[in-house]
């Protein structure tokens, strides 16, 4: 870790219209993309449940949500496309230049886009672009309750620093908030964690992984 930061300059960073990988892109998040992303989606609660946003029952009542959020870049939503079109949405928030902070959130996927490479994918370019950005830290929070999300963050690699108690008010209940944070210095090594398991050599015949990326992320 490099505690001299003599040289540190406030960064001027605006949010990629778009990222592409191997797999998958993303695009910022517009109207355009509400028909897909509401077809693909559930309408019940339980899929929105740790959200502050969904469920949407009707296309208009989701067109008219993504009009609100793509009128702004904090944050920065995106589109995610997945193994049968665009199905999900993640965003880069509360946005720090000053120090060279930035979070990851907001992310919906669909049932066809979770536990796939396309999702995994999507996560690592979207941390990639921050740290090739040059941001310090790369944050997840997710409600304390929410248990794929702890896992997800532990497997892409992030580092657990904590919980945050009584720290939000969401859908009139209590949120504890857990913290996960990935800072530049972890990043090569887990960059390469990623690029290993998503190459294809990772996969047999079947689509089926070979070897678990919390494995290699450790």
């Amino acid at each position: 870790m490099n505690d001299d930061l003599a040289d540190w300059t406030p960064l001027d960073w605006t949010p990629p219209s778009g990222m592409v990988g191997a797999r998958t892109r993303l695009e910022r998040l517009t109207p355009d993309h509400a028909a897909a992303l509401h077809a693909a989606n559930p309408r019940d609660a339980e899929h929105w449940a740790y959200m502050a946003y969904g469920p949407f029952d009707d296309l208009q009542t989701y067109r008219d949500w993504i009009e609100t959020v793509a009128a702004g870049d904090d944050p920065a939503f995106y589109a995610i496309d997945g193994p049968e079109g665009w199905a999900g949405v993640a965003s880069f928030m509360r946005v720090d230049r000053a120090n060279g902070v930035i979070e990851i959130g907001n992310i919906a996927l669909s049932p066809s886009l979770q536990r796939t490479p396309e999702a995994t994918e999507a996560l690592h370019l979207m941390i990639d672009h921050c740290f090739a950005a040059g941001f310090r830290r790369v944050e997840w929070k997710c409600n304390a309750g929410n248990a794929p999300s702890r896992r997800a963050a532990l497997r892409l690699g992030f580092t657990y620093e904590g919980t945050f108690r009584q720290h939000m008010i969401v859908r009139v209940q209590n949120r504890d908030t857990a913290w996960f944070a990935i800072i530049d210095a972890d990043w090569p090594r887990l960059r390469a964690a990623h690029r290993s398991w998503l190459a294809p050599a990772n996969f047999g015949a079947a689509g089926r992984q070979k070897r678990p990326l919390g494995e290699m992320t450790g």
